[in-house]
């Protein structure tokens, strides 16, 4: 199954009344996706994961948009290989192509891209966090279809965070961030405030990016222990966990 490709120079009407739930995603080739993790993975099997956290957030997506104004898209990069997301996602979702440079630029473009094929909201939504809540995502999106502007912010443990949702592409929550650190949450939180934008904070979830927090992910998924700062059930991931049992040598 292969999927529509949006272009934000063609509007969409009937979508006004959609929340876009956009997955922000590499193509899964080996080498190029969750290098972290190998150690202790191969990269054949770091990328066969980066395909379970895949398909797992589109199912939950998915899921969510069945019972909501939501609409579930991939944000994909690099252009020309649209063809390796053939299959893996579900039925209905679309997928948009990723422009710019640095992280922050893409995630300004991908949120004014979207908006501009006529969503009337976006939440970018990292392909890390295969566990993450539903009732995170069903809280961004009620959140984005009260009226008045705001901005939905969830934080991942490690400093960063796992979604950024908005009806206005506004550029302050990107600019002037330091990426891939500590602080990339408290940052944003405060470019936010000095924009004076209404924030929505959502619970405390994890990325899963090195050894440890693929340990994390085992233990949920496979011991049912939950991370110590779960307020609420993790999806079930059914992908990832089938591979962390028959391919990274997990047991029950």
């Amino acid at each position: 199954m292969s999927y529509p490709i949006l272009d934000p120079a063609r509007l969409h009407p009937e979508l006004e009344s959609k929340c876009a739930l956009a997955v922000m995603a590499k193509a899964p080739r080996p080498g190029k996706v969750k290098t972290r993790l190998s150690p202790p993975l191969t990269a054949e099997q770091a990328a066969a994961l980066n395909v379970c956290f895949l398909r797992d957030t589109a199912r939950n997506i998915a899921d969510v948009a069945s019972t909501s104004d939501a609409l579930g898209l991939v944000s994909y990069t690099p252009v020309g290989e649209e063809g390796l997301f053939d299959g893996l996602l579900p039925a209905g979702f679309r997928l948009i192509a990723q422009r710019g440079d640095g992280f922050g630029e893409r995630l300004l473009a991908a949120a004014e891209d979207i908006l501009a094929c006529g969503f009337g909201a976006v939440c970018l939504i990292n392909s890390d966090s295969p566990t993450l809540p539903a009732g995170a995502l069903r809280h961004a999106v009620e959140e984005l279809n009260r009226p008045g502007d705001r901005i939905v912010l969830g934080g991942a443990s490690d400093g960063g965070y796992y979604l950024i949702g908005m009806k206005a592409a506004h550029a302050e929550p990107f600019t002037s961030i330091h990426w891939s650190t500590s602080t990339v949450y408290t940052e944003t939180v405060a470019a936010i405030a000095r924009a004076g934008l209404e924030l929505v904070e959502l619970p405390v979830w994890y990325d899963v990016d090195d050894g440890e927090t693929l340990r994390v992910l085992q233990n949920e998924l496979l011991r049912s222990i939950p991370p110590s700062f779960a307020t609420a059930p993790g999806y079930p991931a059914p992908y990832s966990r089938r591979f962390l049992l028959e391919t990274a040598g997990g047991s029950e």
